[in-house]
Formats: structure tokens, C-alpha cells, sequence
């Protein structure tokens, strides 16, 4: 078994990466002009928030004071190449579903290296359950880019 340091360390880097969800998903709904997509993407920020708050918690229980409340330097950095990319594409729908389904590669790789860990029963319970959510989002995120690339380039 893990110890609580190394669980609160595994569970405060999952914080920052549904943080860095979260607010790249709000970004990325900003820069969309289709309302489904927008839709869509509102509506994963909402679930990286809901999980953010449920990783918190756990963080608590084990003893955690502080658990992560900002998102990570690189996800801040991934956030701006959103801006800057549909900034310059002009609010390109099918570029940003592209680096939104980069981002979701990135935290199911995060969330499946905790899965890796001996955790307790209740944390593996969360961090499966939102590891299946999020992969679910991000096969969704790479449909809608390849269904939309003709129309949307």
C-alpha cells in the first residue's frame, strides 16, 4: 500500500489535471461557434469540477490541509495555445477539438498511472470511475473531430 504522503502527492497531481481540464474545456467553449461542441464542452469543465471537488475530498481524508485548488504551469501553457490557435484560425472548431482530444490522451496517461498504485478500495473506486468518464470524453472529443474535420476546415 502506498503511503498517505504518496497518495495525497498521486491525488493532488490528478487535481491539477482535472483543474487544467476544466478550465481548458471553459476555453475551448468560448472559441466555438457550433453549439453542439459548445455544449459539449461546457458540460466536461462541469464534470472536471465535480471531480476536482471528489479528489479533494479523498485528499482530506487522508490528511491533506491543501489539496490542489490551481491548475498545473503546463496546463496553463496548454490553455494559451488554445487561445493563441483560434485566435489565429479564427475561432477553428476542428483545431481545438484537436488539442482538446491531445489533452484527453494526456489525462487518461495521468489517471491510469495512479491506477497503477496500491491505492485503498475508496480512492481506486473515484479515480476508476473518473478515469473511465474521462476516456469516455476523450474518444467523444476524437469522434467529433473526425466527423467534423470536412466541415469544419
Amino acid at each position: 500500500m502506498e503511503t498517505n504522503t504518496h497518495l495525497r502527492c498521486a491525488l493532488n497531481h490528478l487535481i491539477q489535471t482535472c483543474k487544467d481540464g476544466q478550465e481548458g474545456y471553459l476555453t475551448a467553449a468560448e472559441n466555438v461557434s457550433d453549439a453542439d461542441v459548445k455544449r459539449f464542452f461546457n458540460e466536461c469543465s462541469l464534470q472536471r469540477a465535480k471531480f476536482t471537488g471528489e479528489l479533494q475530498t479523498l485528499a482530506h481524508e487522508l490528511g491533506e490541509s491543501n489539496p490542489e485548488y490551481a491548475s498545473s504551469v503546463s496546463g496553463a501553457l496548454h490553455r494559451g495555445w488554445i487561445n493563441l490557435k483560434s485566435a489565429i484560425m479564427s475561432g477553428d472548431t476542428h483545431s481545438i477539438l484537436l488539442e482538446c482530444e491531445r489533452g484527453e490522451s494526456s489525462a487518461v496517461s495521468e489517471f491510469t498511472k495512479v491506477l497503477e498504485l496500491e491505492l485503498p478500495g475508496n480512492v481506486r473506486e473515484v479515480v476508476s470511475r473518473q478515469c473511465v468518464a474521462i476516456t469516455a470524453a476523450h474518444l467523444r472529443v476524437r469522434a467529433l473531430a473526425d466527423a467534423g474535420a470536412a466541415h469544419w476546415v
